[in-house]
């Protein structure tokens, strides 16, 4: 990202034309390495968010909600006690560094006094430090003395700027000119981030971009030092001139925003899938295990039918067995071959107990077969159940599929609800597409596909992808034969929200009519009669006019 004194200087200069003269009427912390300060400019109140993690560092205006934590951080109550009603006296940057200061005048009932927050926007080693005459109050992180450190970063220690890299100043003209006097034929933009301070290696690259030739030094201080802003974004940053591809934004504050609010939203949404995902495979793998657990109990009641024959045996051939024999071998009246079955005996027990042992022994094993058959179907429904969320989660592309999803697992008992006041039921939005006249319906999870069969006409047609996890299609047809361009193109629907991989997916259709779903069933599980099957893929309906 080019957060770099180029970008910093644009930055605020914005900022101090929006919050000058503004006051700071609360202070947040949401996260450990974010500061949240909400400023009343006298028009509006505006939130800008200090970041000093490696990978969002900045100071940028934000609409973004985030949760704060029941008892502020010790920096964040720390900022409250100096900042809070202070009046921003400027913004502006340090020197040509990655720093912004942010000068307060804060006032109380004994005492009136200048204070400034530098913002070090320098990724992993960025900071937030209050100061006050030079002298640090606190810092969002802080060194000890103890540390082998070149600065120290300490409440009661003198403020210093970091160690300043051996490059040239850019505002310094005349060393500027120096540098560039005879620059390098090849790799300049290299040439320019190595040795000019503060600009980042898209900067440089911008800059011999636009370079058409003669003084240099020139062009360089003109491009770094202009006013001039066509705030961009593309798909991975944002940017302070334009760039080709990139989608333009009145300001480089709303640049921002929009920016790091996307970012926010992309980290959020991963972060809610894969906590989703964590508890769809554990419960998938319990399932798994407890299949397991049922097929070695199966196991182990696989002799049932051998020891009642062998009950049955002794008991036919009593007169035969001799008491306290430890073994007898028996003629097999049930072996078509007429064989023998050898038959192992308690020595303690007579011939009769040892037949009624072995009926026993089936009798238990038998009542164990009956129990487990109704547990290993639930088990393996449950398992085709779990596995199908899994689905849902792969083909869940917007926030709205995983707060549809979030209510079936939170119904599921998978995750806790994350929300406990009771929410107003709103509207089921199944995704929705057009072609040619015909309006088409799928549901982004379970609890959507049965509301979408139960919400259709008879004579609708319904579609899902043959022996694969995938959503319910549904072509309104208000009584209209549906082309075939249509039907391929809901197919296509269909195998895209599908876990099938490949260019073809076979996809069953029918009319609504021959799909039911049987009492007590899972979510989303239906049956289906007198169906025929198209082969599609994704791009039918995403290349289709």
């Amino acid at each position: 990202m080019p957060q770099d004194a180029f970008t910093l200087r644009l930055i605020a200069r914005e900022l101090n034309a929006v919050l000058c003269g503004g006051k700071v009427n609360k202070i947040n912390q949401p996260e450990r390495e974010e500061v949240d300060l909400l400023v009343y400019t006298g028009s509006a109140v505006k939130k800008l968010a200090l970041n000093a993690n490696a990978s969002d560092c900045g100071a940028y205006f934000s609409e973004s909600v985030k949760e704060n934590p029941a008892v502020a951080p010790s920096f964040c109550m720390l900022l409250r006690k100096h900042l809070l009603n202070a009046e921003i006296k400027e913004i502006s940057l340090v020197g040509f560094e990655r720093i912004l200061a942010f000068r307060f005048f804060c006032v109380s009932d004994f005492s009136s006094a200048e204070k400034i927050l530098y913002a070090e926007i320098m990724g992993k080693y960025s900071n937030l430090i209050l100061t006050e005459n030079g002298v640090i109050l606190g810092a969002l992180k802080t060194t000890s003395v103890g540390e082998n450190c070149k600065r120290l970063i300490l409440s009661g220690a003198k403020y210093s700027l970091p160690e300043a890299q051996d490059k040239t100043d850019p505002s310094d003209y005349p060393a500027l000119f120096e540098l560039l006097r005879e620059p390098p034929k090849e790799n300049l933009a290299d040439f320019l981030f190595r040795r000019i301070r503060g600009i980042a290696p898209v900067t440089a690259e911008n800059i011999v971009k636009w370079y058409g030739g003669g003084n240099l030094a020139k062009h360089v201080y003109d491009y770094l030092f202009s006013d001039e802003i066509t705030a961009c974004v593309n798909e991975h940053d944002f940017f302070a001139r334009w760039e080709e591809g990139a989608r333009l934004f009145p300001s480089l504050g709303e640049a921002q925003a929009h920016f790091y609010g996307d970012r926010q939203r992309k980290k959020i949404f991963s972060s809610r899938c894969r906590k989703y995902r964590a508890a769809v495979n554990g419960a998938i793998k319990k399932q798994e295990k407890r299949l397991v657990q049922i097929a070695d109990k199966q196991n182990e009641c696989r002799d049932a039918e051998s020891n009642r024959i062998k009950g049955e045996l002794l008991t036919a051939n009593l007169w035969k067995v001799e008491k306290g024999a430890r073994g007898c071998e028996l003629e097999n009246f049930y072996d078509k071959e007429g064989g023998t079955l050898k038959i192992t005996l308690d020595p303690y027990r007579s011939p009769s107990e040892n037949a009624q042992n072995y009926f026993k022994k089936y009798r238990k094993q038998k009542r164990t077969l009956e129990a487990l058959a109704p547990q290993k179907e639930e088990a393996e429904k449950e398992l085709e159940y779990l596995r199908s969320l899994s689905a849902s989660i792969d083909y869940a592309k917007e926030e709205e599929d995983l707060n549809a999803l979030g209510e079936e697992l939170s119904a599921a008992g998978l995750v806790k609800i994350e929300n406990t006041k009771k929410k107003k039921e709103t509207p089921v939005q199944f995704r929705t597409f057009e072609k040619d006249g015909f309006r088409i319906l799928a549901g982004r999870n379970n609890l959507e596909n049965d509301k979408l069969v139960r919400s259709s006409r008879p004579d609708d047609l319904w579609l899902h992808a043959k022996n694969y996890h995938s959503c319910h299609v549904v072509i309104r047809t208000e009584g209209k034969k549906v082309p075939d361009g249509v039907l391929l193109y809901a197919a296509g629907i269909c195998a895209r929200y599908s876990e099938g991989k490949g260019d073809k997916i076979s996809v069953d259709y029918c009319e609504i009519k021959y799909v039911k779903k049987p009492p007590k069933s899972k979510l989303g599980f239906v049956v289906y009669t007198d169906y025929k099957t198209v082969s599609a893929s994704a791009d039918d309906s995403f290349h289709s006019s």
